[in-house]
């Protein structure tokens, strides 16, 4: 309750004085993206390829014998449209606040190369085309988690960016979902492995997103948004929160050996990687600056993929008793 109410303490709504466009560049109509990059902006195509990632591996743990590549294909379409969808209403809402920032001024629909119906249209278009491809080619239950992540993104944690700091929190969530529609529909049902794999990736995202509304605090503020690092009193407890979180991605990362859904190499990974994110953590703690805050950003990069590949190759109970512990039950035969 301490550190909630942190958190909330006067971290309200941002002040509703009007805010300074950015300026388009002199030579923009010489350097305006073209058609093919404006669609990949408004669909944040590199986060949605991370977003397939973790659903990859969540489908491939949950599943490591005998791989149902057919599944697996669909399974990735419709989670890549759902992610695609949330992104593009995301950024239908914020245009207006994206315009302010420098980091966002020339994402299609702020900079007004992108017309706001298109944008809203779009995003209806490929939720539905994500959510229907799961449920005919997966199961309903994956498509049930495609839509709640879409939902969460959408109407939750994009206003919650400019009334509260826990808005971190609550898209971390979001971001904890794709591996366990991976596994749902791989398994047909949520075991506990996918709940394992859920927890590392929220916890994972708490310092990664810290690290970066820290190096892009000031931005953030323009754009009305309340992030942790940037409110007063905020940078030293987001920086403790990293530290808190980057340790715990160890014994979290260590549970799916335990519980027979990796192997003794992915825990040695997970070990390696949650310690080296913990180090970072501490530094960016003591010094509470720019370049320490880098370094744990870069680090939160190169985590991901390490794990994510240590648990796609090394994926299996390491004995039988570890089998036992229920992290994986029953595969569905036939698929």
């Amino acid at each position: 309750m301490v550190v909630v109410g942190s958190f909330m303490k006067g971290y309200g709504r941002p002040s509703l004085t009007p805010r300074r466009m950015i300026e388009p560049n002199a030579n923009a109509t010489e350097t305006a993206p073209g058609w093919t990059s404006d669609w990949s902006a408004l669909v944040k195509a590199r986060l949605s390829l991370m977003v397939l990632a973790t659903t990859l591996v969540g489908f491939l743990v949950a599943q490591p014998e005998r791989i149902a590549w057919s599944v697996l294909g669909w399974t990735l379409l419709g989670t890549f449209l759902s992610a695609c969808s949330a992104a593009a209403l995301n950024q239908a809402i914020e245009r207006r606040h994206d315009a302010r920032m420098r980091r966002t001024a020339n994402r299609p629909v702020a900079a007004g190369r992108m017309g706001l119906g298109m944008a809203v249209v779009a995003g209806f278009a490929l939720g539905y085309g994500g959510c229907f491809t799961l449920a005919m080619k997966a199961n309903l239950l994956a498509c049930g988690l495609s839509a709640l992540t879409i939902v969460l993104y959408v109407a939750v944690y994009t206003p919650l960016k400019r009334v509260t700091t826990l808005n971190t929190v609550v898209g971390a969530v979001v971001g904890a979902i794709p591996p366990m529609i991976g596994w749902v529909a791989a398994a047909g049902d949520l075991q506990r492995g996918a709940w394992v794999l859920a927890a590392l990736l929220f916890t994972w995202q708490l310092p990664h997103f810290f690290a970066l509304a820290w190096l892009h605090r000031d931005d953030y503020q323009r754009g009305g948004f309340v992030m942790l690092p940037g409110v007063p009193g905020g940078e030293r407890l987001a920086a403790q929160t990293n530290l808190l979180a980057s340790l715990l991605l160890v014994p979290i990362g260590l549970l799916a050996t335990v519980l027979g859904v990796a192997g003794f190499a992915s825990a040695g990974v997970m070990l390696l990687a949650g310690l080296a994110m913990s180090w970072f953590s501490l530094a960016h703690l003591r010094r509470l600056d720019r370049a320490t805050a880098r370094h744990l950003f870069l680090a939160s990069l190169a985590y991901l993929p390490a794990v994510l590949v240590a648990l796609a190759v090394d994926r299996g109970p390491v004995s039988g008793v570890a089998g036992a512990r229920g992290g994986r039950t029953t595969l569905q035969e036939g698929r």
